[in-house]
C-alpha cells in the first residue's frame, strides 16, 4: 500500500507575483486553479477534491461555487504553516490511492503583500499559529512578535556553534537571486544582487539582514493531482510522487525554549520519511527546492535533509554547490527570497517544470529526474516530497 509511485503532479498554474493588486485572495487562487486543471488537458468538472491554503482563508466551497464543480467528494485543509502545501500533497495523495477521489485541486498563496504580511503577524494580519500559542502568551507582550526574530534566534545560535558566518547567509541569498535573474516569472528578475550589496543591506533583526528575509508579495499557485495511471493518459509529463512525508517536532515548540536550536525538527523528520519511502538518498537528487522563508532555513535544510553534516552546510554553499551548475542547484527559480512568497507553492510548480523541461534554457537541471521540495512551519512542522520524471 506504499505511495510511492502511486499519484503524480499532472497540472500546475502560478499567477504573476506582485506589490500591490486589485485581485482577492480567492481572484489569485481561481486565477491559478483554472491555468493548472487547463495545463493538465482536464475540466474543471473533472475535479472531486480541494485542497486550498490555509493560511489565504479560501476554502473548499468557494470553488465549488465559482468553478461550477458538481462532484467534489473530498475537501480538506491542514494548519502547518510553511510546511502545508506538501504536506496536503501527501493528502490529496492518500485520498486518490484509497478510492475517495480520482483528481484533487489544491491552491496555495495569499496578498502577502497587500494585507496578509508575515511581518505583521503580530498585528493581526494573518491568524497565529496553533504551535506558536505558547509565543503569543509569553514572549510576544516582551517584543519577541514576528517569524524573523524567531529565526534570527536559531541563525545566531548556529552561527555560535558552528562558526556559520552573515556572508554565508548572504551566499545563499546571492545564489537565489542569480537564479532569479534568469526567470520570467520572479519578481526580482530585473534586479541582480552582490555579496556586498547583502551585507551593506539593512540589518532586520540580528543576525538577519534585508536580503535574508523572504519577499512579501501577492500572487498564487495551484497544483492537480490525480493517480499515476491516468496521469499517462494527460496532457503534460507527469511529476511522479516518489516518496513523500512530514513530521512534527516534540514540545516545547518555541524556538526559544528548545534544546537544539540549529535544527528543524520537523523537516528533518519528513526527509526521513520522504527518502525512505522513495528509497532514494540525497546524493540521488539533482536539485532541491528547499523552503527559503529566510537564508537560514535553507541553509538548516541543507543539513536537516541529510545533504549536508551538521554544521557542515556553509562550507558546501561556500563552494558554489547551491548554484547552477554546482552540484546540488537549490532554488532554481528564485524561491521565497527572490521570485515571491507563495506558501511554497512555487518550490513546488518549479520542481515539476525542471522535471518537465519548461524551464528557460539557462536554468534547466540537466538531466533532471530527481528533486526533493521541502516546507517548514515555525519549527515545529516540516514537510518533504521527493517527485521524479515519469519514464
Amino acid at each position: 500500500m506504499s505511495l510511492s509511485g502511486a499519484c503524480a503532479i499532472v497540472g500546475i498554474g502560478q499567477t504573476e507575483f506582485s506589490r500591490g493588486t486589485e485581485a482577492s485572495t480567492l481572484d489569485l487562487h481561481l486565477e491559478a486553479a483554472l491555468e493548472a486543471i487547463t495545463d493538465a488537458g482536464l475540466r474543471p468538472s473533472d475535479v472531486d477534491g480541494i485542497m486550498p491554503n490555509e493560511l489565504a482563508g479560501t476554502i473548499a466551497e468557494d470553488f465549488i461555487l465559482n468553478l461550477g464543480l458538481e462532484n467534489v467528494a473530498f475537501g480538506s485543509t491542514i494548519r502547518t504553516g510553511g510546511a502545508s502545501l506538501v504536506s496536503a500533497v501527501q493528502n490529496a495523495a492518500l485520498a486518490i490511492h484509497g478510492g475517495v477521489a480520482e483528481v484533487v485541486l489544491l491552491a496555495a498563496g495569499r496578498l502577502g503583500f497587500s494585507s496578509q504580511r508575515v511581518s505583521q503577524t503580530s498585528r493581526g494580519a494573518i491568524a497565529p499559529h496553533p504551535v506558536m500559542r505558547h509565543v503569543d502568551e509569553f514572549e510576544r507582550p516582551f517584543g519577541n512578535t514576528v517569524a524573523a526574530q524567531w529565526f534570527a534566534q536559531a541563525a545566531r545560535r548556529h552561527m555560535h556553534e558552528y562558526g556559520t558566518t552573515s556572508e554565508d547567509f548572504g551566499r545563499i541569498a546571492v545564489a537565489c537571486r542569480k537564479h532569479a535573474n534568469l526567470n520570467a516569472r520572479a519578481l526580482m528578475r530585473e534586479k541582480p544582487l552582490s555579496l556586498e550589496q547583502h551585507q551593506a543591506s539593512a540589518m532586520i533583526t540580528d543576525p538577519f539582514r534585508l536580503f535574508d528575509c523572504s519577499l512579501e508579495t501577492d500572487g498564487a499557485v495551484a497544483l492537480v493531482v490525480t493517480s499515476a495511471e491516468r496521469a499517462r493518459d494527460l496532457r503534460q509529463t507527469p511529476a511522479v510522487i516518489l516518496g513523500i512525508g512530514e513530521g512534527h517536532g516534540t514540545p516545547p515548540t518555541s524556538v526559544t525554549q528548545k534544546v537544539d536550536m540549529t535544527t528543524l525538527e520537523g523537516v528533518r523528520i519528513a526527509g526521513e520519511r520522504a527518502f525512505g519511502m522513495a528509497g532514494l538518498r540525497p546524493a540521488d537528487m539533482d536539485c532541491a527546492q528547499i523552503y527559503d522563508g529566510f537564508t537560514w532555513t535553507v541553509l538548516a535544510g541543507l543539513e536537516d535533509l541529510g545533504f549536508c553534516a551538521k554544521g557542515e552546510a556553509a562550507e558546501f554553499i561556500r563552494s558554489g554547490a547551491i548554484e547552477l551548475g554546482g552540484e546540488l542547484p537549490v532554488n532554481t527559480s528564485g524561491g521565497l527570497l527572490s521570485e515571491g512568497h507563495c506558501s511554497g507553492g512555487n518550490l513546488i510548480s518549479e520542481s515539476v517544470r525542471q522535471l518537465r523541461g519548461q524551464v528557460e534554457a539557462e536554468r534547466q537541471v540537466p538531466g533532471c529526474d530527481h528533486v526533493l521540495v521541502s516546507g517548514e512551519g515555525n519549527f515545529h512542522e516540516g514537510s518533504a516530497m521527493i517527485l521524479g520524471r515519469a519514464s
